[in-house]
C-alpha cells in the first residue's frame, strides 16, 4: 500500500469513477476534480503527490492547467491525450508535463507510466547519505537531491529534464542514442517510434543556454547516432 494521494482531472464521469475505483485498488488515494475550477479548490485543501490530467477539458482546457502548474513548482503531471493528437503530446511536454498517456488506454500501462514519474520525481529522507554532486562548465547538479544550478542560482528542470540530463552526466562524452535515453528514462513503457525525447533535449537545451549563452552546445546532435554531452563532468 503506497498511500500516495493521485488527483485526477478528468470531465468524463465515468472515467474518473473507473479511475479512481481503480487506483484505490492499488493502495494510492484518488482525488477527483471534473475541471480546472475543481483542481483548484482541491490543491487547496492539499498537494498531491501526482496530477492525472486530461487535455479535453470544459472551461480550461488541460494544457492551460499545465501551464499554470508547472508556472507553481514542480508537481508532477502526467497528461491523457486523443490516440491522434501527436501535436497535443508534443506541447504537453513543452509545457512542462513528465509524461503523457494517449486514449484509449490500459489502466496498467496508466499505473505503469504513474510509478515511473513517481519514481522520477521521489526525493531523498532527510536521513539520506551525502548527495552526488558533479559540476560541468560553471553548473552544478545534484543527482541525489536532483537539483541543479548555474553560478549559484537553481534552474527549474522538470522530472523528466533531470532524468535525461542525469544519463548525460553519467556517461559525458559518449554518443547515446535516442532508444537508449528512452530506455533509461521511460523504461519498457517507451514506443520505439516516440519522438518526445527530443522534445525533452530541446527542452533541456534552452535550460541551459537561458543561464549561460554558451551552454547551447553542450548537447550536441550527432547525425544518424544520437546526441553527445560534450562537457568535462567532475565531482564537487
Amino acid at each position: 500500500m503506497t498511500g500516495q494521494t493521485i488527483m485526477i482531472v478528468e470531465d468524463d464521469r465515468e472515467i474518473r469513477s473507473l479511475l479512481a475505483d481503480f487506483l484505490d485498488r492499488e493502495g494510492y488515494v484518488p482525488i477527483c476534480a471534473e475541471d480546472g475550477v475543481a483542481m483548484d479548490r482541491a490543491l487547496a485543501a492539499q498537494r498531491p503527490d501526482l496530477v492525472v490530467l486530461d487535455i479535453m477539458l470544459p472551461g480550461e482546457d488541460g494544457l492551460s492547467i499545465c501551464r499554470r502548474l508547472r508556472a507553481k513548482g514542480d508537481l508532477p503531471i502526467l497528461m491523457l491525450t486523443a490516440k491522434s493528437d501527436d501535436i497535443d503530446r508534443i506541447v504537453g511536454l513543452e509545457l512542462g508535463a513528465d509524461d503523457y498517456l494517449p486514449k484509449p488506454f490500459n489502466p496498467r500501462e496508466l499505473l505503469a507510466r504513474i510509478r515511473a514519474v513517481l519514481r522520477r520525481t521521489d526525493r531523498p529522507a532527510a536521513t539520506a547519505p551525502p548527495s552526488r554532486r558533479v559540476t560541468f562548465d560553471r553548473f552544478i547538479a545534484d543527482l541525489d537531491a536532483r537539483s541543479l544550478a548555474f553560478d549559484g542560482t537553481a534552474i527549474d528542470l522538470t522530472a523528466a529534464e533531470f532524468e535525461l540530463l542525469a544519463c548525460f552526466l553519467e556517461r559525458p562524452k559518449r554518443v547515446l542514442s535516442r532508444d537508449q535515453l528512452l530506455d533509461w528514462t521511460r523504461g519498457r513503457s517507451a514506443d520505439p517510434f516516440d519522438r518526445t525525447i527530443d522534445v525533452s533535449i530541446s527542452r533541456l537545451r534552452r535550460k541551459l543556454s537561458g543561464a549561460d549563452d554558451k551552454a547551447a552546445t553542450i548537447i550536441k546532435t550527432v547525425r544518424n547516432g544520437g546526441y553527445l554531452f560534450t562537457s568535462d563532468v567532475a565531482p564537487v
